[in-house]
């Protein structure tokens, strides 16, 4: 068990009373209750004749078949109504648009269903030029597909799933270009949902800073920070680096500050472990000195040697040290390094020991005294530990297993 490095100066003459303190003693089917079941009492036939029919039982199947005849209805209805928009555009009966793509081909569309779903596509129409009532509007830098992909949205909300798997994030970026958030939340949920690797990661992230996707930006990062070995070797990231250095330089940063958070975590955990251990050997300390345990206790108790394993984590250490100390012949502090944390563990107690008048413990009222001849660096350090060991004790919380040998 870890122990603070804390010197406790006491006389070995004060020691040599401990020894009065102990008794130390060298060691060597319900059966189920039974339920009973009531029965209901049976009714004779006199009884029966008086008895009126009882009304039918509603019918339950009918009032689900007419809620799922509902759905099925409203299903229907929204499928046919997205039919009918996907063929008035594939057919483009009417359009009065044309959109043209990066390959020179156009689209045609319908002013009015484009003005309606994207804001900008509105301004754009109206800034656009006319030919014998056609209007003509540029969507250059994407794949025709992904444009075709993108107007077919626009009309009916309909999309293969192939043609996003293959054109998402240029999707990505017409939507959040022309403003038609559905497709976007679409695209950003898509790349969310396992569409990241290695090798296109850099790629999403920097799209998800200029498109506005912070949740997906982050996603990225966690990504990067996790497989920064992997990912930092893959052509996404030999272009970025090239290209945008500030980005490098921040998941640098973001790698490096999450190592020192790991590292501060671990040390954090060690050191909570040894306060818990310390907690726990102050458990222990007093349970020896109040009830005794197996073959170590108080003089005034009959020491139970058969009994069961102690609950106490710390005991079966903290007898051997109890033993040792009580027949040490150094036991001066510095003299032995048992005795030292021996010593050290017995003004912990005192120090946190609230009834030095009535505590069994060895001691406790010694070191209460001894305490006004401390330095105050010495004092300071003290009620660090002691501090630091409640908070340990606080953080097991009131139905932890380790305190039901208390209660």
């Amino acid at each position: 068990m870890a122990s603070p490095d804390l010197e406790s100066p006491c006389l070995s003459s004060v020691g040599g009373s401990f020894h009065g303190f102990f008794n130390i003693h060298v060691e060597e089917g319900n059966t189920a209750d039974i339920l009973h079941v009531l029965e209901a009492p049976t009714s004779s036939a006199s009884d029966n004749c008086n008895i009126p029919t009882p009304p039918p039982l509603p019918s339950k199947p009918c009032t689900k078949s007419k809620s799922y005849s509902r759905n099925i209805e409203y299903t229907v209805l929204l499928k046919e109504t997205k039919n009918r928009w996907d063929i008035l555009f594939t057919e483009g009966n009417g359009a009065d648009v044309h959109i043209i793509t990066e390959d020179k081909s156009f689209i045609p569309a319908h002013s009015f269903i484009l003005g309606i779903a994207s804001p900008v596509l509105h301004n754009i129409l109206q800034q656009s030029k006319v030919k014998n009532g056609i209007r003509f509007i540029k969507i250059p830098g994407v794949p025709h597909e992904a444009v075709y992909a993108f107007i077919r949205f626009i009309y009916s909300s309909c999309y293969e799933e192939e043609d996003l798997k293959k054109f998402v994030l240029h999707l990505l970026v017409l939507s959040h270009s022309y403003l038609v958030p559905p497709l976007k939340r679409i695209c950003i949920h898509f790349l969310e949902q396992g569409y990241l690797t290695r090798e296109n990661v850099i790629d999403v992230l920097q799209l998800a800073r200029s498109c506005d996707a912070p949740r997906l930006s982050f996603i990225c990062i966690r990504m990067v920070v996790k497989d920064f070995k992997s990912i930092s070797s893959t052509e996404g990231w030999k272009v970025m680096k090239r290209v945008n250095p500030a980005l490098e330089q921040e998941l640098v940063e973001s790698v490096v500050e999450e190592d020192s958070r790991k590292q501060e975590r671990l040390r954090k955990m060690e050191e909570r472990k040894v306060y818990l251990q310390l907690h726990e050997a102050m458990e222990a300390l007093l349970h020896i000195c109040r009830d005794g345990c197996r073959t170590i206790g108080p003089r005034d108790k009959v020491l139970k040697v058969s009994q069961v394993a102690c609950s106490f984590p710390a005991c079966k250490g903290l007898e051997a040290l109890v033993r040792h100390f009580s027949n040490c012949k150094t036991r001066v502090p510095g003299g032995c390094v048992h005795c030292k944390r021996m010593w050290q563990l017995l003004e912990l107690h005192s120090r946190m020991c609230n009834e030095p008048d009535i505590c069994k413990v060895p001691l406790c009222r010694h070191f209460k005294e001894k305490m006004q001849q401390q330095t105050k660096k010495d004092e300071a350090k003290w009620k660090l530990l002691v501090s630091k060991v409640i908070a340990a004790k606080k953080a097991l919380g009131p139905f932890s297993s380790r305190h039901a040998g208390l209660l």
